[in-house]
């Protein structure tokens, strides 16, 4: 099992970040695909039309999200941290447990599709 710790910053409040990462609507808007999203503890979520899915973990309006994503049999936590800078916020990725053979392609969907997608979001 692999993990991954990166960073990223945006050219947005930490407000607007945590709106764009945990309301159903703007994260169909930045992927560009179906989601299903409740920002509450214990509730199941799903992105990217089903490629990504999970349980959501732990909410701490616009400084953190913590969720739980599943790999077949494996539980993967990922931990988003929101750093609030004056013109953007930095923000702190943490995924743990990842299965070998997906790491690959995981890292990759951070860097690209992810925080790629906010990035373009946010920083035009």
């Amino acid at each position: 099992m692999k993990s991954i710790k990166r960073y990223f910053k945006l050219s947005a409040s930490p407000a607007d970040v945590y709106n764009a990462l945990t309301n159903q609507l703007m994260i169909e808007i930045w992927t560009g695909e179906k989601a299903v999203f409740k920002a509450e503890p214990g509730t199941d979520f799903s992105m990217w039309d089903g490629a990504i899915f999970g349980k959501n973990v732990k909410f701490d309006m616009d400084k953190l999200i913590k969720q739980t994503w599943f790999f077949d049999d494996v539980e993967s936590e990922v931990t988003i941290k929101l750093h609030a800078e004056k013109k953007y916020t930095n923000v702190e990725l943490r995924q743990d447990n990842i299965p070998d053979d997906v790491y690959e392609n995981i890292s990759e969907g951070w860097d690209m599709d992810y925080f790629g997608a906010l990035q373009a979001l946010f920083n035009e």
